[in-house]
């Protein structure tokens, strides 16, 4: 990192090379569809070079790197929330359609940071859990962060994360073990 932002631009390749993969299981894990999890990779990656001048040399560019694909995912939820208000032809508002980040995916796995694939019943269950629980269970159990790094990449606190990884945790449990019981 410290190379790419001394100007190498090949430096950047083998920064690409090194962490893409592990953003983008990490996004995938977020939003449940690949097309839009690899849109907000190419975004954090142009952010990373718009803003590389911010970047504290000599520090582990990975959290960092993270936090902005955190905060990229996080302004997409955002501008998808977002909807705008239809009127009908005689004036009347027509009901909100809720937006969704999953996309409709329909993948029966997908791989996540190299390691074993999470299949599609887990995938499912993680997208019911509150966002905030999701975040910290991708981060910490799938992507190996610390909860003080997780902590920093979300704003929060390693207690906070800590609490949101294990509420997470009990949930699934739940939502899988009725899928398997049922």
């Amino acid at each position: 990192m410290e190379r790419y932002c001394g100007g190498d631009a090949r430096a950047f390749d083998a920064l690409y090379t090194r962490v893409a993969p592990r953003l983008l299981g990490y996004l995938t894990g977020l939003v449940n569809d690949r097309a839009t999890a690899e849109d907000l990779l190419q975004q954090t990656f142009l952010k990373i070079h718009l803003h590389r001048d911010v970047y504290v040399r000599g520090a582990d560019p990975v959290p960092w790197m993270y936090t902005i694909a955190h905060r990229t995912f996080l302004d997409e939820a955002r501008r998808k929330k977002r909807a705008r208000v239809r009127l009908a032809s005689d004036g009347e508002t027509l009901p909100e359609i809720p937006a969704e980040l999953d996309g409709g995916a329909s993948h029966a796995t997908v791989e996540l940071d190299s390691e074993q694939p999470l299949g599609k019943e887990t995938l499912d269950a993680l997208q019911k859990l509150p966002q905030a629980q999701r975040e910290a269970i991708m981060l910490t159990k799938v992507h190996g962060r610390s909860h003080a790094e997780a902590a920093v990449i979300t704003g929060s606190t390693p207690g906070a994360i800590k609490l949101r990884a294990h509420r997470a945790y009990e949930s699934l449990r739940k939502l899988l073990g009725a899928k398997r019981a049922g």
